[in-house]
């Protein structure tokens, strides 16, 4: 197994996160969050988690945020005079909007708030996202049952993340895995998950040296990929989140060789 390029401290960070995010989830009332399975609209690629209502507990959602800052100061004491001004600046309306905002995938918005209040770029999403997550993981778990397949280029039938995590499992069965909400749902063995394409002579697979547990499913047909880890080998499977960390070397090469992780379908000359 090829050693992860993650470093030791921030693949512990991470581990702490996760056990934060378990904790903050246990926390929830689970009859706040309230599904409408649509099947129509989820058949047509419309997340779970965009036909949810949720009763979001703003004041839960600032204390993960505080915890979230208390852990990164742990494992970087540097932080803390980076971090310092998050607390005054999330007022309740402001939190709402990270949540709207962290749930869309509105980047942009981040970017915008960080530079207005002089932070860091990469400081209010990570907040907003890892703050998010557990309410999206309790959907996820509620869904689950009814999560069977995904609609190539919708990304996670339940949070909307692009697919780029798959493992093998049981007899060399394909389940996609979403890192961000923790859902999971079976594939075609040579399908792209992100244009539909099953044609062997366009979906193809790259193998990284001194790595047998892994491969990269790529796709001439949109230039897409997914990363294929074989969890068979593993003595105890990590979570969705630390094995997608923990594989990004396969990112790297994907990118390198000039696929993405979203794919675009090409059009016709």
């Amino acid at each position: 197994m090829i050693k992860s390029v993650v470093s030791k401290e921030y693949q512990e960070l991470q581990k702490e996160i996760v056990k934060l995010q378990e904790k903050w989830k246990q926390q929830l009332d689970p009859e706040t969050i309230r599904p409408n399975l649509d099947q129509a609209a989820m058949g047509a690629g419309v997340p779970a988690a965009a036909l949810t209502a949720i009763d979001f507990d703003i004041s839960l959602f600032l204390q993960c945020i505080e915890e979230i800052n208390n852990i990164l100061v742990k494992f970087n004491p540097e932080l803390e005079a980076r971090l310092a001004g998050i607390h005054s600046l999330l007022r309740e309306e402001t939190a709402i909007r990270w949540i709207e905002e962290a749930s869309s995938f509105n980047h942009h918005y981040f970017t915008s708030f960080a530079e207005e209040h002089g932070l860091e770029e990469w400081i209010p999403h990570f907040l907003a996202e890892t703050a998010l997550r557990p309410y999206l993981q309790l959907i996820a778990e509620k869904v689950q049952p009814v999560i069977n397949r995904a609609v190539p280029g919708a990304g996670c039938p339940v949070c909307g993340e692009p697919v780029r995590l798959a493992s093998l499992e049981d007899e060399g069965k394909k389940v996609i895995h979403c890192p961000r909400c923790l859902a999971h749902w079976h594939a075609k063995r040579l399908e792209c998950s992100h244009c539909g394409n099953e044609d062997h002579k366009t979906v193809q697979f790259l193998t990284i040296e001194g790595d047998v547990t892994s491969q990269i499913q790529v796709c001439e047909e949109c230039n897409g990929y997914i990363k294929i880890i074989d969890t068979r080998q593993y003595i105890a499977k990590p979570s969705a989140a630390l094995l997608d960390l923990n594989s990004i070397h396969l990112d790297f090469v994907a990118q390198e060789n000039g696929y993405t992780a979203v794919g675009e379908k090409k059009t016709e000359q």
